[in-house]
């Protein structure tokens, strides 16, 4: 695909006219329905592709810059614009869909496009309903309402006024007070808020209950692994792989916990001080968002051309916003404009070392859409979920060996705390997922048994965490400040799974880089062709369901940490 790409402030937001929609898929509903050959039926997805890639782009660029400005009513209006006409394209799309499903040429059409995207569209046509267009709608509403919620703290830190993002810089501060007062400050946000966070969750549980029950789904469990397009694992693989976890990394991670105190010189490691690993505290980036952007340029261009190049291409066409502000919204995520074919990395550097870490993840993500914006499907440019995490998750390991451009002296630090808190993590992933679906099993539950809840499952993933006297935290509420729960249910342990591949590439670029480089760049060429299994064999990576792929991985670590 050749074309002429804008800067992202020229890029124009195009909403598509509805009747001209209608229109223009009534005229390949009936192009498709005459059609006599296999080519004849391929051409009309062909011509469909581009349709969709127009309409994505109007949908990532509404979302996109509402992320950006979450204040701005404009923004806002055109958000639930997008919100209130989604479920109609939704239902466009699924009409072509089912009539590809339907068809008696399924076996000459696969041939030629692939069974995997057949598979892909049968959850997309599952999950729809004209029935459930204003639910749909309301669900978006409500996400919306949590994301502005979380963007409205205004949190008051010594003499700072500072946001969710902006006070992470001292959650990892190396003074254990600071720590402190700055998770009080945080959690006590929450607290004041409660009543709210628990309404909006208990209303999209009920919400997405009702949603799963309208389609014929026993529970929402399974209308969320259809709409995750778990198309080659199920609800068993995923319990199977969290009791490895339990088994094989919460033993780990209790040990790695125990140094870590003893490190800290501390006789009870809190909460607070687990985002410390010494008592240097953490190492920071030693420049700003732009000092960093001109070192991962120098890194990305003597990692691989490509990836240099790529690099290069977003920074100058405005692809990149790195820096908290006001009214903007919390975390950090990739988004893609395919109708360009480029991606867009979203971040709020806080001068963290968790910068670097951002910048590598999302980068991953932008580099294999970019890799793969030539896919001859639109439902190829990206995988699936767990998938796409492999990415964003194995470059931040690959990128190890320049760490000294972000960290100089304290670069081997940095590596050795990535992959402690990376190993740390896999507990927590496994935790939030058990969490939902324990949730959507009993979405009867009070506000006050879903805390419940948290707190028996915590325990069991994340034994002897110690909350203190800290406000929220304590009496279960951790999950409140999980964005994925609320916004996009299920989307966690895609998280976990991506690590247990990572970690294997880690494993491979140590042994030969350039071997493990070039597999990981192929593996980016893919895209989405494939399902979650298969696309980690083709990168020569054992799938985590497989008993025995996360004791490999952490036999290697134990021997790396002296354990």
């Amino acid at each position: 695909m050749t074309v002429t790409i804008p800067h992202f402030s020229e890029m124009p937001v195009v909403e598509p006219d509805m009747a001209d929609l209608q229109a223009r898929h009534d005229a390949l509903y009936a192009r498709f329905d005459g059609a006599t050959s296999t080519a004849d039926r391929v051409a009309v997805v062909r011509d469909w592709e581009q349709l969709r890639r127009d309409v994505d782009t109007w949908g990532s660029l509404v979302s996109l810059r509402f992320y950006q400005d979450t204040t701005d009513p404009e923004r806002k209006a055109a958000r639930e614009r997008l919100d209130e006409l989604s479920p109609a394209i939704t239902q466009l799309g699924n009409e072509l869909k089912k009539r590809l499903l339907a068809c008696d040429d399924r076996a000459g059409l696969a041939a030629q496009l692939g069974e995997h995207v057949f598979n892909l569209w049968a959850c997309d046509t599952r999950t729809f309903d004209e029935s459930i267009k204003d639910d749909l709608v309301e669900e978006s509403r409500l996400t919306a309402r949590y994301v502005e919620l979380r963007s409205s703290a205004k949190l008051e830190f010594r003499g700072e006024t500072l946001n969710l993002s902006s006070i992470g810089r001292y959650l990892s501060d190396p003074d254990r007070q600071t720590r402190y007062e700055a998770n009080r400050v945080r959690w006590q946000f929450f607290a004041d808020h409660a009543e709210e966070f628990d309404a909006l969750y208990d209303k999209l549980v009920r919400l997405r209950t009702a949603i799963a029950r309208k389609l014929g789904y026993p529970s929402f469990v399974e209308l969320a692994y259809d709409r995750m397009s778990r198309t080659d694992y199920g609800r068993a693989d995923v319990e199977g792989f969290r009791d490895e976890i339990r088994r094989v990394l919460v033993p780990l991670t209790v040990e790695l916990k125990r140094r870590q105190a003893e490190r800290l010189g501390v006789d009870r490691l809190m909460s607070w001080d687990e985002p410390v690993q010494d008592p240097q505290g953490n190492p920071k980036p030693h420049g700003d968002s732009a000092w960093m952007v001109e070192r991962a340029t120098a890194m990305f261009d003597a990692m691989h051309p490509e990836l240099g190049a790529f690099f290069r291409m977003m920074n100058d066409r405005g692809l990149l916003d790195l820096d908290t502000r006001d009214g903007k919204a919390g975390g950090g995520f990739c988004t893609s404009m395919p109708s360009w074919g480029v991606p867009f990395i979203f971040a709020n550097f806080n001068g963290t070392r968790g910068d670097a870490t951002v910048f590598t993840h999302e980068m991953g993500h932008a580099f294999q859409f970019w890799s793969s914006r030539e896919q001859p499907l639109h439902d190829y440019l990206w995988p699936t979920y767990e998938a796409c995490e492999i990415h964003s998750m194995s470059l931040e390991y690959l990128t190890f060996p320049w760490m000294e451009q972000f960290f100089e002296g304290e670069a081997e630090r940095f590596r050795f705390l990535h992959l402690v808190e990376n190993l740390q993590f896999l507990p927590y992933g496994a935790a939030v997922d058990e969490f939902q679906h324990a949730v959507y099993d009993q979405p009867e539950l009070t506000p006050a048994e879903r805390r419940a809840l948290w707190t028996s499952i915590e325990a069991r993933y994340l034994p002897g965490r110690d909350y203190g006297d800290l406000p929220h935290v304590g009496d279960g509420g951790l999950w409140q400040g999980q964005s994925h729960i609320y916004e996009v249910p299920f989307y966690y342990i895609d998280y976990t799974l991506a690590e247990a591949c990572a970690l294997q590439f880690w494993v491979h670029s140590r042994e030969d880089f350039d071997a493990a480089l070039e597999r990981y760049v192929a593996l980016c060429r893919r895209g989405g062709s494939l399902p979650f299994r298969q696309l980690t064999e083709s990168a020569g990576l054992i799938p985590p369901f497989q008993r025995g792929s996360l004791e490999a991985v952490v036999e290697h670590v134990r021997r790396e940490l002296d354990l």
